[in-house]
């Protein structure tokens, strides 16, 4: 940590530079970079970045693709921020046309539309990006069911600056059936390498499900097709395992959805019926043999017309965000008050909540 600054030139000592300025947007703080060469320093700093991205985290956002099948464009992208509103920005800085897989503390884990297999991982708030190498494998275009993995994960560590990227499937041959041979894909952005292990697995997942991958205590996530489960992917262990859903959630009833969440660090399960939007967390020292609680029971009577079409995207303990087809609303739950935080202005975009991420503005480095 550097000497503080000479408060009667008017200046404040280091932590409280580091407050103010960890609560600035990242572009704002790149600019404030070039003030002087001791403000530099302290930004570039390893003790800055884990605090700017310790505040940053705890500011969801919605990060949604706009996407105009009546035009021959790229997508828009439109970040909804609860504290600051809508803003606007571009992945143009990949030069190449893309479809965003995964996002994890504020990074995007991005696949080529027009060349099958090429990955990026990206800050899209820095533009600094990440070309992955090509895995050795088959194409994925083997994979079941649409010429990619099936499942696409990232898992980012803020303090350690390191992220993994997974891509998993059930390999097939063509004109076969897929079996269950369940094949995974492992990035590491220290080593620049992919590493490969193959298991049986009985249980499939549909593709909204597989858009829903949470990273939370050093493991993926996903929601399995039947939603009797969630399978786990420890990435530490590379083992996978299973986790069951509070005994009372059930997909069995009639108009009943499951989505899984991140939670201010824990695993929380979101389900949506006619009227009523439940939410439980992961309990306990282990959250794997933890237990599951119900933190809130929130009416959808006001939102009525809207629940078929309302899907949760991300959450904190102060509120939630929903995306419908062509509206994001953010529910606060302490003051149980909806709004409206951004509105599709034309009619034949796609359904936001088929492209909607949950996003956080961090500064973490995807070299």
């Amino acid at each position: 940590m550097m000497n503080s600054f000479d408060s009667k030139d008017g200046f404040f000592p280091d932590e409280v530079v580091i407050q103010i300025l960890a609560r600035l947007p990242i572009k704002s703080l790149i600019r404030t970079k070039c003030v002087s060469k001791s403000w530099y320093n302290l930004i570039s700093d390893k003790y800055f970045t884990n605090r700017y991205n310790e505040v940053s985290i705890r500011n969801p956002m919605v990060l949604v693709e706009i996407n105009d099948p009546t035009l021959n464009s790229k997508p828009s992208l439109i970040l909804v921020d609860n504290s600051k509103g809508v803003s606007e920005f571009s992945l143009d800085f990949l030069n190449d046309r893309v479809k965003i897989r995964s996002s994890c503390n504020g990074l995007l884990c991005c696949s080529s539309i027009p060349d099958k297999g090429v990955y990026y991982v990206c800050n899209p708030m820095t533009k600094e990006y990440r070309l992955l190498p090509k895995t050795r494998e088959r194409p994925f275009s083997r994979f079941y069911p649409d010429g990619e993995a099936t499942l696409v994960g990232l898992a980012c560590d803020i303090y350690t600056q390191r992220y993994n990227v997974v891509l998993a499937g059930y390999h097939r041959s063509f004109g076969h059936r897929p079996g269950r041979t369940f094949t995974c894909m492992v990035f590491d952005s220290d080593s620049n390498k992919w590493r490969k292990f193959v298991t049986l697995q009985n249980d499939n997942f549909t593709h909204m499900n597989r858009n829903q991958a949470v990273f939370v205590n050093g493991a993926l996530h996903w929601l399995t097709a039947s939603c009797s489960s969630v399978m786990v992917l420890d990435l530490g262990t590379e083992i996978w395992g299973k986790i069951e859903l509070p005994s009372e959630v059930t997909c069995e009833a009639r108009n009943i959805r499951i989505y899984l969440l991140e939670c201010e660090g824990r695993l929380s399960v979101v389900e949506i019926s006619d009227v009523w939007m439940s939410i439980w967390v992961m309990v306990g020292g282990d959250y794997r043999v933890g237990e599951w609680c119900m933190v809130d029971r929130v009416s959808l009577r006001c939102i009525r017309g809207m629940v078929p079409g309302v899907f949760p995207i991300s959450q904190t303990n102060e509120c939630v965000f929903l995306a419908t087809h062509k509206q994001v609303l953010v529910y606060q739950r302490r003051s149980r008050v909806w709004m409206e935080m951004y509105s599709a202005k034309h009619s034949s975009v796609l359904p936001l909540w088929f492209s909607a991420h949950a996003f956080r503005s961090t500064v973490f480095s995807c070299k």
